[in-house]
């Protein structure tokens, strides 16, 4: 016999069928999983036979996700980003923060009218529902979405990035955000949601230019930016590759030490990344690194691992009163809570850089 549910359970099961409702398209999709968790049928580690055990609230609330797309031109989505989406906003976030790689770009055959279609499917599909639920919503570009590989003097994928500053342009002032400075919208800008400082660099690829690190050393430096909460730094390209297949010159940043100098100098809490499309909670001197999983298509093995990967979606929880943070990541397949005490340690790169695996809470 399933055991009953709690009142916070029923509640975020409550905003899942409504989130799917908003989401017809995946319905019939998202049938089975919904049915199993109502149950208390879904097995999996971390969260108890009970299914999905939402976790506690904070002061303040955000959920990350990163790269949702598909397959080049790719329209629509994996019924996983569905089931993502539909659940957000039960967990009731202050802030939902994308990693990148929210549509499937980066193919320079794709026509200006394929581009467009993309952008209205994610608006469709992701961006309306959040937004209707009255969610702030904070992107970062990605390299399928507005890739800043240049070749040439010019930009490889410079139609990619019109019709990316085009869609976010029409949707800047209807995205819930308090802005600091859009100057760079959407490819860079800084918002101060909710107390906490949050930049947002283009990490679209692996070099991210010199006038823009002066530019984030700057708004870090602010007095704005220091007299918040907390300060966060969102870039789609990692510090370290922590992924098969991904640990590779081009998937991580090029100037990862002088990043991360930059960030501890500023006393930056963490860099948020995606593009690896697995999720590892790292350490790397003075500086947490959340790097998120895929919540689309293509999740990856973690370096050195034979697990089966899966796709994610993660939830960061503060306590102002104890200055603690709590990380909570959600498998997406199994409709679990990570137990992060499964996953290695450490990950080493092909470089012989080491990051140690952080506890699921940590103090400012």
């Amino acid at each position: 016999m399933a055991p009953s549910l709690t009142r916070r359970q029923l509640l975020g099961l409550g905003g899942l069928a409504l989130g799917g409702a908003a989401l017809g398209r995946w319905q019939r999709a998202q049938a089975a999983p919904a049915a199993a968790l109502a149950a208390g049928t879904v097995a999996g580690a971390g969260a108890g036979a009970g299914g999905l055990r939402l976790p506690d609230r904070g002061d303040r609330r955000l959920v990350l996700i990163s790269d949702l797309n598909a397959s080049y031109g790719s329209t629509s989505y994996i019924p996983e980003v569905g089931q993502g989406i539909a659940l957000i906003p039960s967990l009731h976030p202050d802030l939902v923060v994308c990693a990148g790689d929210m549509v499937a770009g980066q193919k320079t055959s794709l026509s200006t009218a394929q581009l467009q279609a993309m952008w209205a499917g994610f608006d469709r599909q992701v961006l309306r529902p959040l937004r209707r639920a009255g969610l702030p919503f904070a992107p970062a570009m990605g390299n399928h979405d507005a890739s800043s590989s240049r070749a040439g003097g010019g930009y490889v994928f410079e139609r990619e990035r019109q019709e990316a500053s085009r869609y976010w342009r029409r949707q800047q002032a209807d995205l819930g955000l308090s802005f600091v400075d859009a100057s760079g919208f959407p490819f860079f800008y800084s918002v101060l949601q909710d107390e906490m400082f949050l930049l947002v660099l283009d990490a679209s690829s692996a070099q991210i230019p010199a006038d823009q690190l002066r530019w984030a050393e700057r708004s870090l430096a602010s007095a704005g930016a220091q007299g918040a909460q907390r300060r966060l730094v969102v870039g789609h390209l990692p510090l370290l590759g922590v992924a098969q297949g991904r640990d590779t010159a081009g998937n991580v940043l090029a100037q990862s030490q002088e990043l991360r100098q930059l960030l501890e100098r500023q006393r930056v809490e963490a860099y948020i990344s995606g593009h690896q499309h697995a999720y590892y909670p790292g350490r790397l001197g003075q500086l947490d690194l959340i790097q998120l999983g895929a919540l689309g298509s293509g999740p990856r093995k973690l370096l050195g691992q034979s697990a089966a990967p899966f796709q994610t979606l993660t939830v960061l929880d503060y306590d102002w009163s104890s200055g603690r943070r709590r990380d909570s990541t959600v498998n997406m397949r199994s409709k679990q809570l990570l137990d992060p005490a499964g996953l290695p340690q450490s990950l080493s790169d092909s470089r012989g850089r080491t990051q140690v695996r952080r506890s699921a809470v940590t103090r400012g």
